[in-house]
C-alpha cells in the first residue's frame, strides 16, 4: 500500500487541512462547515466492498449514541449517486457520506490516495471543534477494520463528553 498525496496529509495537533468534496445530492460540503463539532472523518476505498460496507454501518450504529456534536463523515471516491443508493439500501442515517471522485481534495490533502489504485485508503482522523487534528489511524490493510473503540473515545475526549 503506497499513499501518494499533495502535502504532508494530516498531522496529529496541526490544524486540518481543509478540503471539499460532493454531498449525495450533488452540492459541494467544506470541512469547515462542520465547525464548531467534532468530526470523525473516515475514509473507505469503497462503499460497495464488504469491509466498507461494515465499518460505515459500525459507525452509523455508533453515532446514534453519540452526542449531536459529533459528526461523522464517510468519504470514498464512489460517485455521489452511488452512495445515496447504498446509504438508502443500508438506512444509513447518522453518517454523511461524500465524494471525491471529482474533486479528489480529501485524498490529496490527507496523503491518503493509494497510488496503485487511486482509491482512498482506509483512515480515520478525528478533528477537534477547533480544526485541529485530535486522532488518526491509517489502517496498513485495507481489508483489516479501524479501531473504532479508539476513534469514538479519541472523539468523545475532543467533543469535551
Amino acid at each position: 500500500l503506497t499513499l501518494e498525496g499533495a502535502t504532508a496529509g494530516a498531522v496529529v495537533g496541526a490544524p486540518a487541512p481543509e478540503v471539499t468534496a460532493v454531498a449525495n445530492d450533488m452540492s459541494e460540503k467544506r470541512l469547515s462547515d462542520f465547525r464548531g463539532k467534532t468530526v470523525i472523518l473516515s475514509t473507505v476505498p469503497s462503499l460497495e466492498t464488504a469491509v466498507c460496507d461494515a465499518e460505515t454501518r459500525v459507525f452509523n450504529e455508533r453515532a446514534s449514541s453519540l452526542s449531536d456534536q459529533i459528526v461523522v463523515l464517510t468519504v470514498s471516491m464512489d460517485l455521489p449517486f452511488t452512495q445515496k443508493k447504498w446509504c438508502d439500501a443500508a438506512g444509513i442515517d447518522r453518517v454523511v457520506t461524500l465524494s471525491d471522485s471529482k474533486l479528489r481534495q480529501v485524498g490529496d490533502r490527507y496523503a491518503l490516495r493509494i497510488r496503485e489504485n487511486g482509491l482512498l485508503a482506509r483512515a480515520v482522523t478525528v478533528i477537534g471543534p477547533d480544526g485541529v487534528v485530535r486522532y488518526q489511524e491509517i489502517v496498513s490493510e485495507v481489508t483489516k477494520e479501524p479501531d473504532y473503540d479508539q476513534a469514538i473515545a479519541a472523539a468523545q475526549v475532543a467533543a469535551g463528553n
